[in-house]
């Protein structure tokens, strides 16, 4: 077994998830879930069979976001994986979507931080172990910084 590190892609102002799933219906089905749950949501996303042809089966309804989805899941290369890229929204207004999808079994992350990737390779194929999401803590959160956190959190609409 031979193990990588692959640097996903996360352009600025973009968030990705990253995941596994299990059948066919899962590029459309996912379609579903992002245009039913945040209105004016842009994204693309891309399926990766394995089994049959073992295509990449790309959608979305952003060309830029599909075209990268397509590229990652690609490069990727890991069968029964899912990539979705979005705009205009939050992984958090679609991840209880998302996870409710027949399809999925697991989401590796659902951020905009750089992330890479770590695959294993074998004779079969490859595989998703895990991903390092962001970078390590420098410290513990003090009042200056709770005071920051809630702030944030209030002026992007996401508390009173």
């Amino acid at each position: 077994m031979e193990t990588k590190i692959y640097k996903l892609k996360v352009p600025e102002g973009t968030n990705v998830i990253l995941g596994q799933t299990h059948f066919i219906k899962t590029a459309e089905d996912l379609y579903e879930v992002m245009v039913n749950s945040v209105p004016g949501i842009k994204f693309g996303l891309a399926f990766c069979e394995a089994s049959g042809p073992c295509l990449i089966r790309p959608e979305g309804n952003d060309e830029k976001l599909k075209k990268l989805a397509e590229t990652s899941a690609l490069e990727i290369g890991a069968g029964h994986t899912y990539i979705i890229y979005i705009k205009n929204a939050f992984p958090i207004n679609i991840l209880n979507a998302v996870k409710s999808c027949p399809e999925v079994c697991s989401i590796f992350c659902a951020t905009a931080n750089p992330v890479e990737v770590i695959i294993a390779e074998t004779e079969q194929g490859r595989g998703i172990l895990g991903v390092i999401d962001g970078f390590k803590p420098k410290g513990i959160e003090k009042e200056e910084d709770k005071k920051h956190r809630k702030e944030f959190l209030r002026k992007i609409g996401y508390k009173l």
